[in-house]
């Protein structure tokens, strides 16, 4: 790996804290109620109107198989973009932007707390925590992208 700067969005879900890269994310929604789509997987929340378009939610923490806590006050809605296509992903806390050298990421082991491997490009550590930077664009299988 050359040594490279890339930026991450920090959020947690839960106790948890993850990252993702700042180029997958369109913006950063406050949290609204969603409309619930029947007959849709249950990791989706439901949708949104989104500039005019319908956006599907998601729940991260159903989608990895966490428990579920309240939704928090300062919960968010990460828009993300992928081929063409729009998700939201529903998380607890957004906590900052902050540029990540590139030496200080590691290969994920096959298995974090229940994730499975193909969501996670690896594990960041700053100041003593340990970050899963998350693969949004691997969130969804094709077949999910299909349903929903």
């Amino acid at each position: 790996m050359d040594d490279k700067e890339i930026k991450v969005l920090i959020f947690s879900i839960g106790e948890e804290y993850y990252a993702t890269d700042i180029m997958e994310i369109e913006r950063i929604l406050g949290y609204e109620e969603t409309t619930k789509l029947p007959d849709s997987p249950d990791f989706v929340e439901g949708v949104i109107n989104y500039e005019g378009n319908i956006l599907p939610i998601i729940s991260l923490t159903k989608r990895f198989g966490l428990d579920s806590q309240q939704k928090s006050d300062q919960a968010k809605i990460i828009v993300t973009k992928q081929d063409g296509n729009k998700i939201g992903i529903v998380v607890d806390v957004v906590s900052e932007v902050r540029d990540i050298n590139s030496d200080n990421i590691e290969v994920p082991p096959e298995i974090i707390s229940g994730i499975s491997k193909r969501y996670i490009k690896g594990l960041i550590k700053i100041d003593e925590k340990i970050i899963i930077f998350l693969n949004l664009a691997k969130i969804l299988t094709e077949e999910e992208k299909e349903l929903i």
